[in-house]
């Protein structure tokens, strides 16, 4: 009962999470990690073992892969990345018909994940709040642009005045001009949220962020607010959620305002905090695929845990060889 996570890169969390909840239940089982160049990843280097993969887009990533897991004995696959889902999500069924577990959402929902225009739209299908958009041949200031295909706050433009906006930003298809939501009035909260294999939501942890370093929570903490019951209502059951889903909303203080603005997928780069809080993601992933398990709601997970992160080192010697 192996796990392997994919594009391991940086998530030596991640990784140690899943070696301790899987030795509860397998001893002898092993947490592989894998990606493009290995030997540069700290995560590969805290994994029990570690592969070096194909780049995701390439035509022989798929295959390469599945050969990887048959050849040792990996039952779990936790992708990190969202270059990888749409691929694994369209191949899913190839690797569960070797008893294989990937676990990523359908692909339709990964699709909609990914294009932050379809995100929009099942937002709204759920009655969720979104951004206004804005009219960028009419526009009101300030507004805010992003692309609707980007991650990791690529590219994105808070623009205050006429002068700001440039043919750059008004020629450019990738973009959605959108209303600005005043960081001042609102705080930012990352939403992690757990599904069973019968997609209903059974945990649902908001993480302030309080501090964010490219893209992602360098200093967040953890808060039972509104958004837990409002989410248990609005987004109870997604069709062709599994695992972890990270879903950003905006707060208003004051008003208490809800705003969505994205889901992934995938576990996200604070998801450590909420395991830490008691929102044991992999153990139930475990008990749910290799024990055949059913996971209940639960809101037993620690609130006001204050996670602050810090650049740490992964030393590795050079082989005698």
């Amino acid at each position: 009962m192996n796990i392997l996570i994919t594009s391991a890169g940086q998530r030596v969390s991640l990784v140690r999470a899943f070696q301790k909840e899987l030795k509860i239940f397998f001893p002898e089982a092993k947490v592989f990690a894998a990606d493009m160049c290995p030997e540069l990843s700290p995560a590969c280097h805290i994994a029990d073992q570690y592969f070096e993969v194909k780049k995701v887009t390439a035509i022989e990533y798929i295959d390469g892969l599945l050969q990887l897991c048959i050849a040792n004995d990996i039952k779990m696959v936790v992708p990190t990345i969202d270059t990888e889902l749409l691929v694994l999500s369209k191949n899913k069924q190839l690797f569960e018909k070797e008893g294989i577990h990937v676990i990523i959402s359908s692909f339709s929902l990964v699709d909609k994940c990914r294009d932050k225009r379809k995100t929009t739209a099942f937002f709204q299908e759920c009655g969720i709040e979104v951004p206004a958009a804005i009219d960028k041949n009419n526009p009101t200031f300030p507004l805010f642009i992003k692309p609707y295909n980007g991650s990791l706050s690529a590219e994105t433009y808070l623009i205050t005045s006429p002068d700001d906006l440039k043919d750059y930003h008004l020629q450019n298809e990738r973009f959605l001009f959108m209303e600005y939501i005043n960081k001042n009035n609102h705080d930012e909260y990352t939403v992690d949220m757990y599904f069973d294999r019968k997609h209903n939501v059974k945990c649902i942890v908001p993480r302030l962020r309080l501090f964010v370093r490219a893209g992602e929570v360098n200093k967040g903490i953890t808060s039972k607010n509104v958004l837990v019951p409002y989410l248990k209502e609005k987004l109870s059951t997604i069709k062709g959620a599994v695992g972890c889903l990270t879903v950003q909303f905006f707060l208003n203080k004051v008003t208490e305002r809800i705003v969505a603005i994205e889901i992934n997928p995938r576990f996200g780069g604070g998801y450590p905090l909420s395991y830490c809080a008691g929102a044991n993601y992999p153990q139930w992933l475990i008990r749910e695929y290799f024990l055949n398990e059913k996971i209940n709601y639960t809101e037993d997970w620690e609130n006001g845990l204050l996670m602050l992160r810090y650049d740490d080192e992964i030393i590795v010697h050079a082989s005698n060889g």
